[in-house]
């Protein structure tokens, strides 16, 4: 028996240890959300995180549904400015440009948008806003199973943030999503909460409080 109990020890912590890291982010982030757009405070900016980009170039369902929402915090007057991050990470796929069309057909101004081409992940995108785009308080837009990681990841990177549930419809993988944050938050807590990791690509700075056009591609 000993010699079995030896071998399931190791296993048997690291899954409490993941369980247990996982849980952390989830309740810190949590406490950060809000229940309605109307509860949440101004702030200067909202960071729309990306999503899938259909083939035809529109974005997918839980993109159009953060653009969406992202649009209304902008009409209602909840914030100034959007930063649109997504991945750009090569010419063949493109989420920021999908999402910035996306924005400029429905009215918002063009100095008002800034794109993040570089944000590969919740990590790079968050990274990014605080180091590359100088914000220090924004509204976070993404979903219910997205957002306890990404308001955590926020704060522990010095960005006081908050956010909603954009989430308007029922998503193709919700369950896989929701089941695959357990090690997402995990990683999120070593990357964000313990070392503040910098993101895969720094860049010059682009002051969130300048004109948005700065940030674009052409």
């Amino acid at each position: 028996m000993k010699p079995r109990l030896k071998f399931l020890l190791p296993p048997a912590l690291a899954v409490l240890l993941v369980l247990g890291a996982s849980g952390w982010v989830w309740v810190r982030g949590a406490a950060l959300q809000q229940d309605s757009l109307a509860e949440l405070a101004p702030a200067p900016v909202a960071i729309v995180l990306g999503a899938g980009v259909r083939a035809d170039g529109q974005p997918s369902d839980a993109l159009a549904d953060r653009l969406e929402q992202g649009l209304e915090l902008y009409r209602t007057g909840k914030v100034r400015k959007l930063l649109l991050t997504g991945d750009h990470g090569t010419r063949g796929y493109d989420e920021t440009n999908c999402m910035r069309r996306w924005v400029l057909a429905r009215g918002v101004e063009e100095q008002d948008v800034f794109l993040d081409h570089a944000g590969f992940s919740t990590h790079d995108s968050l990274a990014r806003a605080r180091q590359v785009f100088g914000i220090e308080r924004a509204i976070v837009v993404t979903q219910a199973f997205h957002l306890p990681r990404a308001l955590y990841t926020a704060r522990a990177l010095g960005i006081e943030a908050q956010g909603v549930a954009c989430d308007r419809r029922a998503y193709q993988r919700s369950l896989w999503y929701a089941l695959r944050e357990t090690g997402s938050r995990t990683k999120a807590f070593v990357q964000s909460g313990l070392f503040r990791c910098a993101p895969r690509i720094c860049g010059h700075p682009i002051p969130i409080e300048g004109d948005g056009r700065a940030s674009w591609d052409g």
